[in-house]
């Protein structure tokens, strides 16, 4: 998996970054409780790249939207462990922190398959 920090620089090189004013980074990991309270030592996850890709894709057509990257890691993980990393390179504020969030919500709603123990 690759780090948040490698998927900035993924961002930053690409050519049209010198129209984007910002970089977003989401990097979701294991809680040790789940939403509804009950303790939770590991989950397991499985991923639909094909629909993660086609995110990404809408995503980069989006107004003042520069970049956008995002991996999500798939099998057992551990509380503390990532689990999905999400970078948006954008113009302006208004832009950009929307896309971010509906990057994470698409993901968690359509590519994420996860159990919890």
């Amino acid at each position: 998996m690759p780090t948040i920090h490698e998927l900035i620089e993924e961002v930053k090189s690409n050519p049209q970054i010198n129209n984007a004013g910002m970089i977003l980074c989401h990097n979701g990991i294991v809680r040790g409780f789940s939403r509804s309270g009950k303790e939770v030592s590991k989950l397991s996850i499985k991923v639909d790249r094909e629909r993660l890709e086609e995110i990404v894709s809408e995503a980069r057509k989006k107004p003042g939207i520069v970049d956008v990257r995002a991996h999500v890691n798939e099998g057992e993980l551990n509380v503390g462990d990532d689990i999905m990393l999400v970078v948006v390179a954008g113009d302006v504020r208004e832009n950009t922190f929307p896309v971010l969030q509906e990057v994470v919500n698409e993901i968690k709603k359509s590519v994420l398959e996860k159990e919890e123990f």
